[in-house]
């Protein structure tokens, strides 16, 4: 069995139009492991959404080869298909039928026991307010509803693209809440996103792509990479001399040095202290996922043109 759940070489997908031909996804390799919350992020017009389109056998690539569960799509597509639940465009549900009504429907038409609507709306918290009409529901709520209707399936991996599009902080943190649960319960989440301090929050693994590329993937932590520390001291000049002399990168700002190394800080002030001098402040820094993702894809924002919507 594949360690894999997502995976894709050389992916590539072009639009051909009047203006000639635009590439959307660019030898894209990506690869999500199982279990977990995977972060797939880009700008806007990073080739994100067509991505997952080509996954979900809803676009052909031009070139490259995808699989899911270790299996090659589209070819084999409706093999794994029925382990996959999505949630691409905006949900389509009877704005008049309340959210259990909506999903009874939707469980007939796929030919699961109606029993499992109740866990789906248990699952995503929404049990209290089941019997009540779609269209009074909120952003969120239609939201979570979504992802309710494709847990009715039980599905080994969910792709949900940008989810939190439109909310509000509360039902950002609501959608959050319930990825991060999934994930912990031993579904395989894909979220497709911008908001980068969201994805910080629940995600465990992420690959930042730009203009259709990969840029970077790995474990969220790893991306992140060293911890830094601010530090204060009465000799700043002894003090980085003696930090230098141990391993580390010492860099001079107006009244602090920050040191950037990957030992933990009471080897900062051990070697400091052997120097003879002492510390009145030690603040460790580390850089977030969104000042990592805005180095990566200052190409994207910096003098490329923008992709039409349909290349997202």
């Amino acid at each position: 069995m594949s360690d894999l759940v997502i995976e894709t070489s050389g992916l590539r997908k072009e639009f051909t139009g009047r203006r000639g031909t635009r590439v959307a996804v660019n030898d894209l390799d990506l690869a999500v492991p199982r279990g977990g919350v995977h972060g797939f992020l880009g700008p806007n017009g990073s080739g994100k959404t067509t991505t997952i389109r080509m996954l979900l056998g809803l676009a052909r690539p031009t070139a490259g080869t995808m699989s899911l569960f270790g299996t090659p799509v589209p070819q084999r597509l409706p093999e794994v298909i029925g382990r996959v639940g999505a949630v691409v465009e905006s949900p389509k549900f009877s704005p008049t039928f309340s959210a259990r009504q909506n999903l009874r429907l939707l469980a007939g038409s796929v030919g699961v026991e109606r029993g499992v609507v109740d866990d789906a709306l248990v699952r995503v918290g929404l049990a209290d307010r089941a019997d009540d009409r779609f269209k009074s529901y909120s952003l969120g709520m239609k939201q979570r509803l979504a992802i309710a209707a494709t847990l009715l399936k039980s599905p080994d991996l969910l792709i949900l693209d940008e989810p939190t599009n439109g909310l509000d902080p509360a039902g950002i943190r609501e959608i959050r809440e319930l990825i991060r649960g999934l994930g912990e319960a031993g579904v395989t989440v894909l979220l497709s996103s911008h908001i980068l301090a969201e994805v910080q929050q629940v995600c465990t693994s992420a690959t930042i792509i730009g203009n259709g590329r990969m840029l970077a993937s790995g474990l969220v932590e790893d991306l992140l990479g060293s911890t830094s520390y601010r530090l204060r001291v009465g000799d700043p000049a002894a003090a980085a001399t003696a930090l230098e002399r141990a391993g580390m990168t010492v860099r001079t700002d107006v009244d602090s040095l920050d040191v950037i190394t990957d030992e933990p800080a009471d080897r900062i002030t051990r070697v400091l202290a052997d120097a003879g001098l002492y510390l009145s402040e030690l603040t460790p820094v580390r850089a977030d996922l969104e000042t990592i993702f805005l180095e990566l894809t200052a190409d994207d924002r910096m003098g490329v043109t923008p992709m039409t919507e349909e290349v997202r």
